[in-house]
């Protein structure tokens, strides 16, 4: 049921800071209250994740020097709670051998000499004792790593040095601060998330507070609790949830968008204006899109393929003629054109105002458009003056569409306990019918106080609106 345990660092940032203890690798114990909140057990700097490392504020990949961070997390259990572990690794600089051609060295063997390795006008300036040893790089060029130890191999006398530079690592100062810090999206899921309970814990708070000896269901498979408790979510999420799901989205010259992939079904679509304003697009019945647009003969016979199925279009005519027509020849808005054409229409707008055009149908007397469902492609139509239009696509989704961690509002939590109560009891062969009875009406009662709470009609917002219903209109 869970009390708040992050603390406000965690809340609003999303972070968590730590020291590093000057080793190697540095093992991360993030707080179990943000666990949760990381869900890629294989991340890696450079892989997907929703949590980016930084040292001292800069982000971290395994290719940015002086570190080399590479990372690694592990889910452990401690006490009961889940805990994950990233430990963050300084990786050493690749070790390699490379062969650079011109002078092999220059002094004698028997005492610290330089050797210049030399590519080109690249040169590298190397010292070592005898002729061969590990020295230092002193005046790296291009291709170098300055401050590495390097091993030369070849001989003196060498037209060509061969050499290998060693492993050198770089451990992350004590001075240093490390930061582990969700990415935007977590961060803006966690905020509000007091508000929800997940799906996991709705099934272990029924197991524990309605399956057992001396309770109503001595005992029930948790995978049956599962069951009902996701096709609950689902119902609820249909007209009780606050499940609406809203996509920002511009409409291309095709006039078609695809349907979204946790789509149940639509709210409302709409397209916005230059100041933001929405403007609703309404379905409309005036055309259609066929799911089989079928080729014909002559004779007007479907015709078929080597395999005996129906040739199709690859686009429906309708849907063309459709794409291609004028808007303003199905709403009968006037344009300025018509307005300066001859003075037919006489344009003030104090007689336009007033509704003198007859024989217009409400239905599609209106300029925002109009959209379809085109079940044949999967995908949103839309009228032809939508076109490159900035779109608000609102739709409902079941709330399953990802995992156990779907999110259900406290105010539905009894109403979901009743669904999965009565779910199960209604399946049972030894339950009276007026036990089920019973459940059935609170199923009913919960779901009923579930709405309304999630409604959120306010009052003061309520009167608002109604004052203007008040309002006389003068002409």
């Amino acid at each position: 049921m869970g009390l708040i345990e992050q603390n406000p660092s965690q809340y609003y940032t999303g972070s968590q800071s730590y020291t590093p203890d000057g080793t190697n690798s540095n093992a991360l114990t993030w707080p179990s209250v943000m666990t949760p909140l990381i869900w890629d057990a294989t991340a890696t700097a450079t892989s997907f994740n929703n949590y980016k490392v930084f040292i001292d504020n800069v982000e971290q990949y395994p290719t940015l020097s002086p570190y080399y961070t590479t990372q690694s997390l592990a889910t452990t259990m401690a006490s009961g709670v889940q805990t994950q572990i990233l430990t963050l690794t300084s990786q050493p600089v690749v070790s390699a051998t490379q062969t650079i051609a011109g002078n092999g060295y220059n002094g004698t063997p028997a005492n610290p000499v330089t050797y210049i390795l030399i590519g080109g006008n690249n040169d590298a300036v190397i010292s070592v004792v005898g002729a061969s040893g590990t020295g230092t790089l002193t005046s790296p060029g291009t291709g170098y790593s300055n401050g590495v130890s390097y091993s030369l191999q070849a001989g003196l006398g060498q037209t060509a040095a061969v050499y290998t530079y060693n492993s050198v690592v770089t451990p992350i100062p004590t001075s240093s601060i490390i930061t582990i810090k969700l990415t935007n999206p977590s961060i803006w899921d966690n905020y509000g998330s007091y508000s929800y309970n997940s799906l996991t814990d709705i099934v272990n708070n029924f197991m524990v507070a309605y399956v057992g000896m001396d309770k109503l269901i001595p005992r029930c498979k948790r995978s049956d609790v599962i069951f009902h408790a996701k096709r609950g979510l689902q119902e609820f999420s249909y007209d009780t949830l606050k499940s609406v799901n809203s996509q920002e989205l511009t409409i291309p010259p095709s006039l078609s968008l695809a349907i979204p992939q946790d789509y149940v079904n639509y709210v409302q679509l709409s397209w916005v204006d230059a100041t933001g304003v929405k403007h609703i697009i309404y379905p409309t019945r005036l055309t259609s899109n066929p799911t089989q647009p079928l080729l014909q003969d002559a004779t007007g016979q479907p015709t078929q393929n080597s395999f005996g199925e129906n040739n199709e279009s690859a686009q429906a005519l309708t849907d063309t003629r459709w794409a291609n027509n004028n808007n303003l020849d199905i709403t009968g808005q006037l344009t300025t054109q018509e307005f300066n054409s001859a003075n037919v229409y006489d344009w003030q707008w104090w007689k336009m105002a007033y509704g003198q055009r007859y024989g217009l149908e409400p239905e599609v007397s209106q300029k925002n458009g109009w959209f379809t469902i085109n079940e044949r492609e999967g995908k949103f139509s839309f009228s032809s003056g939508l076109v490159n239009k900035l779109i608000i696509l609102e739709y409902i989704s079941d709330g399953l569409a990802y995992d156990m961690d779907t999110k259900i509002p406290k105010m539905a939590e009894d109403a979901l306990y009743s669904h999965i109560m009565h779910s199960i009891v209604s399946t049972r062969a030894n339950f009276p019918e007026y036990i089920v009875q019973r459940y059935k009406r609170e199923r009913s009662a919960k779901l009923r106080n579930a709405k309304i709470r999630l409604s959120n009609i306010k009052l003061e917002e309520f009167t608002q609106v109604m004052r203007g219903k008040s309002k006389w209109i003068k002409h």
